[in-house]
């Protein structure tokens, strides 16, 4: 690992900023050295909680998430914040909306944000919010929330790299109940039902509950669900004990750490034998070639790739 690593991974455990972001800037771009980074990071990491916080578009998660940060930071705690925000069109970046609605915790003492682009990437976002997030952990934040940009199948992978998982729903709002029924039940460990103060709060709390009847055997199994609202400040504070209660298992099936570790790892082998398809395939012409004898009807894309991998070693 070069030096300058060296020199970004040590400012990072030190909490110091600008190395904290131009390390985590690097490693997403994946910079030749990333690997020996995340490496030398990993010992380091074991300390921090990562809560997931998702739900429909306009619940109110990026104010929520302000203010479960002030009362972490208010506890002691240091938080580090992942936002994951649609991507630009035009630069692949992100488009830094939920940073922007969280600039009242920006300046706190120990609170990090860290917007990322969604990149149309779904399995690779995933694997980018882990890595931030142990770099954020061995930068000494021991509380890293990572708020996704809508409720989607993006969101349901990328939750993959949290402890536990908070859904945020909000009343008057038809389609946030159709959307758990698509599927996002299973993932939540909490609901919250945001800006509670709304006429049809609780009428939202019971179909939450009606569909936990549904869908969970055990009644002692469902998932809390809470009332806040974002603005005023209500019932933030039980939410925030909810998160910091000892021991508070995921309700996730297969949310064990063995399970998250295989998918990890799986990941990131499916990445590296992907990069190592485009560069050797790439380099000798055979991937060209594949591609121009399956646009001329010669083989089937199927027996192409079975034959790149076969040149790779790979087809055992």
């Amino acid at each position: 690992m070069g030096r300058s690593w060296n020199e970004l991974v040590a400012g990072a455990r030190l909490g110091r900023p600008r190395p904290l972001a131009r390390l985590i800037s690097r490693v997403e771009d994946r910079e030749p050295g990333w690997e020996a980074a995340m490496k030398a990071i990993f010992p380091h990491t074991g300390a921090a909680r990562v809560i997931g916080i998702t739900g429909p578009p306009g619940a109110g998660k990026s104010s929520l998430t302000s203010c479960i940060t002030s009362s972490l930071a208010a506890r002691g705690h240091r938080v580090g914040i992942i936002a994951v925000d649609p991507t630009s069109p035009f630069s692949g970046g992100a488009l830094l909306g939920d940073r922007l609605r969280m600039r009242a915790v920006a300046t706190t003492p120990g609170v990090f944000i860290r917007s990322m682009a969604t990149r149309g990437t779904l399995g690779g976002l995933c694997q980018g919010a882990r890595d931030v997030a142990r770099i954020l952990a061995a930068a000494g934040h021991d509380m890293i929330l990572l708020e996704t940009v809508g409720v989607g199948q993006d969101e349901i992978e990328v939750v993959k790299a949290a402890d536990l998982v908070v859904v945020v729903c909000v009343p008057g709002q038809g389609d946030s109940v159709q959307t758990l029924k698509a599927g996002i039940m299973e993932i939540a460990d909490l609901f919250v039902v945001n800006k509670a103060d709304r006429e049809g709060a609780e009428v939202l709390v019971a179909d939450i509950r009606s569909m936990q009847a549904l869908t969970v055997v055990d009644s002692r199994d469902a998932a809390p669900v809470l009332e806040t609202c974002a603005l005023t400040g209500h019932g933030v504070d039980a939410l925030v004990a909810a998160l910091l209660a000892p021991g508070t298992p995921s309700r996730r099936a297969g949310a064990d750490d063995a399970t998250r570790v295989r998918e990890e790892i799986l990941t990131l082998l499916e990445r590296e034998i992907a990069r190592r398809v485009r560069q050797r395939g790439g380099g000798n012409g055979s991937l060209d070639d594949a591609v121009q004898r399956v646009c001329r009807g010669e083989i089937d894309p199927y027996s192409a790739a079975q034959a790149i991998l076969s040149q790779l070693g790979l087809d055992q």
